[in-house]
């Protein structure tokens, strides 16, 4: 655990350091879960956005893109259930006066029993070596079914009781776990209480006719009230999909884990239209497409993992959670939801307007269905960017802490050093550079030995080092050297972006 918490503290600092993430309005003292992205940061973050638009977008002929207002009119909102229904099971503590998400709470006691199952595997395999068979162990041994038993009664009855708002029983299982604060060790807790997640507002020149407003909570609503309009102006035939990215606000009380639970943050959302019967089948598929997206991206299938929902959404009848493992733990990455037509007919309901398909082929007309993916933008970029966070040991006994993003995501991808900063090299340097800012982003640097640059731009995740010294004065070529192997060779100046080029295609990427 002490491991896990030293992991995520380096993360956290490497990410200020090296220009990724700045606390939000830090010479105030900052604002709590709230962060602003930095130089690098920003890069990356588009990087993964567009990676996402390509693969969705772009990669289907039947799925488009748009892009609503964060201001909707507040009937939506009625509509879509989140003036009733959005909010959190909170509980404080007496003693340390600490609130905290009761559902959180409990999720964390069974990742501590997660903990233990882990713990046996690895025990076992050092036991058997490469005769080890983890799924065989994991499926047969008593402790290990005995752990996964406890969970799965403990998360069923979680499950449970706020489906059916029993929040008393929430407490009482709070209380029968024998849970603490995780600040104070006290086990002195209030009842749980329900609290609304949205973030009020008003648009309007004086307070007497301005008009309640609410910051959107998610980006689905502005794709369900333009079904229509993207589906007639399209020329659209089910299935089809609408995706969107964009902020939404959430007035989360237990705001934490950095930027893994912010009160500002980004989706990316794909809603699927499809014809009432079929979701099953559109749910199944979209949970394969959207693994196989995340694993495109190399950071190790171990990593991910399906959660079926036992507590369904009051619009849902199937609804799954891809999760990474985040160095605090598995934890949500992406969902993707059955949405059934709840959302088309709530706001036909609410707004008097048809929102329906007419299918020419069977002479029908109905309500589609939704098959919803949603990915948070600020988790996809804490689970990339912490798991390419590394320490490594080199064979000369020395150490180097590289940041190993994948190179289609890096914020920059080529650095291109000069040797010393005299004798024509830097001339040399920039003029390279300024033939390859055209098509990638670049970066100059001079100062301190050529070994400290290399480090510097492992740190900051950079795939390619360009060196010119004096041999490239010569005979134009220079030193190409990769992150990931360290790996150097000699290269006409000519081919340096047919290399990146190749190294950072969509194609290789996503094929």
């Amino acid at each position: 655990m002490a491991k896990q918490e030293d992991l995520f503290k380096k993360v956290i600092s490497h990410a200020k350091e090296y220009g990724y993430i700045f606390q939000s309005s830090e010479i105030y003292d900052g604002l709590s879960a709230v962060y602003d992205y930095a130089q690098n940061g920003v890069e990356l973050k588009k990087n993964i956005r567009n990676y996402w638009w390509k693969a969705m977008v772009q990669l289907n002929e039947n799925i488009v893109g748009i892009d609503a207002a964060i201001f909707m009119h507040p009937t939506t909102w009625k509509a879509s259930g989140h003036v009733d229904a959005f909010s959190d099971p909170l509980i404080d503590n007496k003693d340390s006066k600490k609130r905290y998400r009761a559902d959180v709470l409990i999720e964390d006691y069974c990742a501590k029993i997660e903990k233990k199952i882990d713990k046996e595997v690895s025990k076992a395999a050092k036991r058997f070596g490469d005769a080890f068979n983890k799924e065989e162990f994991i499926t047969t041994n008593g402790r290990v079914l005995g752990y996964q038993k406890k969970i799965d009664t403990i998360l069923k009855r979680l499950g449970k009781s706020l489906e059916n708002e029993n929040l008393a029983d929430v407490k009482a299982l709070i209380e029968e776990l024998e849970i603490a604060c995780p600040l104070s060790g006290s086990k002195n807790w209030t009842d749980v209480k329900q609290f609304n997640l949205m973030f009020g507002t008003k648009l309007g020149a004086d307070a007497a006719s301005a008009m309640d407003l609410y910051l959107r909570p998610e980006t689905a609503q502005g794709i369900f009230v333009n079904f229509a309009n993207v589906q007639k102006t399209g020329r659209m035939k089910i299935p089809f999909g609408i995706a969107q990215t964009g902020k939404a606000f959430r007035n989360e009380i237990v705001a934490r884990q950095f930027i893994f639970r912010m009160r500002e943050f980004e989706q990316m959302e794909m809603q699927f239209f499809v014809k009432p019967g079929t979701q099953t089948e559109w749910y199944k598929k979209w949970k394969e497409e959207r693994l196989k997206w995340h694993l495109s991206l190399g950071l190790g299938a171990d990593n991910y993992r399906f959660h079926d929902h036992e507590k369904l959404a009051h619009y849902a009848d199937a609804a799954a959670d891809i999760e990474f493992k985040f160095p605090f733990g598995f934890k949500e990455l992406e969902g993707i939801h059955s949405r059934t037509d709840f959302d088309l007919k709530a706001h036909e309901e609410h707004s008097g307007k048809k929102l329906r398909f007419f299918d020419h082929e069977t002479n029908t007309n109905y309500v589609p269905y939704v098959v919803e993916t949603s990915v948070g933008l600020d988790r996809l970029f804490l689970a990339i960017f912490s798991n390419s966070l590394q320490t490594e040991d080199l064979e000369d006994g020395s150490t180097r802490v590289v940041l190993k993003l994948p190179s289609i995501l890096a914020p920059i991808k080529v650095a291109v050093l000069p040797l010393l900063k005299k004798e024509g090299l830097p001339e040399i340097a920039h003029r390279i550079i300024d033939d390859l800012k055209f098509d990638f982003t670049t970066t100059y640097d001079e100062k301190d030995a050529i070994g400290r640059r290399y480090r510097r731009q492992d740190a900051n995740g950079t795939p390619f080092c360009i060196t010119v010294d004096h041999q490239t004065k010569e005979d134009n070529t220079v030193t190409i050297r990769y992150r990931d192997t360290m790996l150097q060779e000699r290269i006409a100046i000519s081919d340096i972006a047919t290399i990146v080029s190749k190294e950072i295609a969509f194609k290789k990427w996503l094929r």
